[in-house]
């Protein structure tokens, strides 16, 4: 790939990243930040798989951000930006035991153990208030 499409790239999906990075989740961009954040932090941790695809824009990462709301909700909030940070990306699955990769994509762990996802196919064609309820379910299941 040339330098001129990496840059327009990069700056194609920064207002994406900014979307979360400013409502409080940290990125991770290398394999190394995806095992230091879940390897020894404790508590629960929400991991948005970030995407370019039309469903991140409109239902995920405003679920995401709304799912805060909530009374019970995550201790540390976490992105990693599939198809851009791709190395990152792969590690973080790692840690998604049973479930197949999927972009975008929410986990829930709990002191670096998966509670629960939700995937792409369960953010598709529903409201931004039933992936809110599905993701604050699983915040309670953590919290339990």
């Amino acid at each position: 790939m040339n330098m001129f499409y990496n840059d327009y790239m990069a700056s194609m999906v920064q207002p994406m990243r900014e979307e979360l990075t400013k409502n409080g989740f940290k990125e991770l961009l290398a394999p190394d930040d995806v095992v230091n954040e879940l390897e020894n932090t404790k508590g629960v941790t929400l991991v948005v798989v970030n995407s370019v695809c039309g469903c991140a824009a409109g239902l995920a990462r405003p679920a995401a951000v709304a799912s805060l709301q909530h009374e019970k909700k995550p201790d540390h909030l976490l992105t990693v930006f599939a198809g851009q940070d791709k190395e990152a990306t792969a590690k973080a699955r790692e840690y998604f035991t049973g479930f197949p990769p999927s972009s975008p994509s929410f986990a829930v762990l709990k002191d670096g153990e998966i509670v629960g996802m939700v995937q792409r196919h369960e953010i598709e064609d529903r409201s931004l208030e039933q992936i809110v309820d599905s993701l604050t379910a699983l915040y309670e299941k953590a919290n339990a």
